[in-house]
């Protein structure tokens, strides 16, 4: 059986500890250009890549294909756990209901589809909350740990808040596992994300967890703040510019990575001969090294240059999130355009490659624990994107413009820039590896 959906996959348990006993010895090999993925967790980080590529590399053609079945990325990882943009509208009109208005204003609170909801609560403060899970789509389960625990986060950032006060942990364990598979695959799922909470400034008090037919791990976000600690999305002006915090390409990376790695029909077929296999590895690397990366500096930074709005770039795309925060705005005589897409260094080659298959140069591909998309205003834009850059070490982009226009929408211009955001950009000089 493969008990770990999403990740690891191994025909019995001896055959887990058997890895885990040749990685603590250092008798497996693995590929250096993976090593020390995160500074500040190294010793962790040595070992999940040890480790995965011993199951890569040992296990059988016919475990590999049995992997396959439980585990690709393409189809339950990103797109596919996500129900259809316009389904969920749908969906959601269930839950439509009068809403109170905030004690500050007259305007009423947050659509049911943007990042968080905001109650207003007693003192004249609110509580700001949301949630989110997913299947992994990384074979490392500390790693997924922090990158659900990133995605979390990121949908409060959006909302320029900075301190989350609790957070709680979800998981579906797979019926699968055995006892002892549980606890080594459920520890390291735990360890990852209370290390990235505990990064982000807050603790990990509880949650809830459940067998399920696979594996599935989110959490939920909760801050409590006075009015000046967020940022209503809904104030963007005609002459306003889109500014994008982290690279596109996640998607591209982590599916291209593990058709490599099994030899499917995908790589094999036409990939193989397009791109080397240490760029793949390189583009995985770099994809890791984003998703795991906190959105906290840009949120704190959106206040000191007075964004008018942001959102998070998740499952929906890029468009598709810029499509539902220009909805929300108050001014319904604007457009957002945009016309630069900063990619992960391969992953529109690879795009190109296969017909843009999986949407990135469209704008639509999905992305886990992206960047966030704020509106700023053009005079503090630049000086926005240098500031961050100092603070983490990563680039930002100017990627679009607010323009006036009859009805609001979001759109592509056409044969957009595309940026390739090299792998020496994504490492941040000043991480430490030095643990939380």
């Amino acid at each position: 059986m493969v008990f770990w959906k999403g990740g690891v996959g191994c025909s019995s348990l001896s055959r887990w500890r058997e890895a885990v006993e040749r990685v603590a010895a250092g008798r497996t090999s693995y590929v250096d250009g993976t090593a020390g993925l995160h500074c500040y967790r190294r010793q962790h980080v040595d070992f999940a890549f040890k480790f995965s590529w011993y199951f890569h590399r040992r296990m059988s053609a016919g475990d590999r294909r049995q992997l396959t079945g439980f585990f690709n990325p393409e189809f339950y990882g990103l797109r596919s756990c996500k129900v259809p943009q316009a389904e969920l509208k749908k969906l959601l009109e269930a839950l439509n209901q009068p809403q109170p208005c905030s004690l500050s204003s007259n305007k009423p609170l947050l659509a049911l589809e943007l990042d968080c909801c905001v109650i207003p609560i007693r003192n004249n403060l609110k509580l700001i909350q949301t949630t989110d899970f997913f299947y992994p789509l990384i074979d490392d389960p500390y790693t997924m740990g922090r990158i659900t625990c990133c995605n979390v986060l990121s949908d409060l950032y959006a909302m320029g808040v900075v301190d989350c006060d609790n957070l709680l942990l979800l998981l579906g364990v797979p019926r699968e596992m055995t006892q002892e598979e549980r606890e080594i695959s459920n520890r390291l799922l735990m360890e990852g994300f209370k290390d990235c909470a505990l990064e982000a400034g807050t603790y990990v008090r509880g949650g809830q967890t459940v067998l399920s037919p696979w594996l599935m791990i989110g959490g939920v976000a909760t801050s409590v703040c006075s009015d000046s600690e967020y940022i209503m999305p809904d104030q963007a002006a005609v002459g306003d510019v889109l500014v994008l915090t982290k690279p596109l390409g996640t998607q591209v990376a982590v599916s291209v990575y593990y058709w490599m790695l099994e030899d499917s029909p995908s790589w094999s077929g036409n990939l193989a001969n397009i791109i080397t296999s240490d760029k793949v590895k390189s583009l995985f690397h770099s994809a890791t090294l984003s998703m795991t990366h906190l959105n906290r500096t840009a949120a704190r930074l959106m206040h000191k240059h007075h964004a008018h709005g942001c959102t998070d770039v998740t499952g929906f795309g890029l468009l598709g999130h810029a499509n539902n925060l220009v909805q929300v705005q108050a001014n319904n005589h604007l457009a957002f355009s945009i016309h630069t897409l900063p990619c992960l260094e391969g992953s529109s080659l690879i795009s190109r490659a296969l017909n843009d298959r999986l949407k990135l140069l469209q704008g639509f591909s999905p992305e886990t624990s992206g960047g966030l998309l704020i509106v700023l205003p053009r005079e503090s834009a630049q000086s926005f994107c240098e500031e961050l850059t100092a603070e983490v070490g990563c680039p930002s982009w100017i990627i679009g413009d607010v323009i006036e226009a009859d009805s609001k929408s979001a759109f592509l211009v056409p044969q957009p820039e595309v940026i390739d955001v090299q792998h020496s950009q994504i490492i941040p000089p000043k991480c430490s590896t030095n643990s939380q």
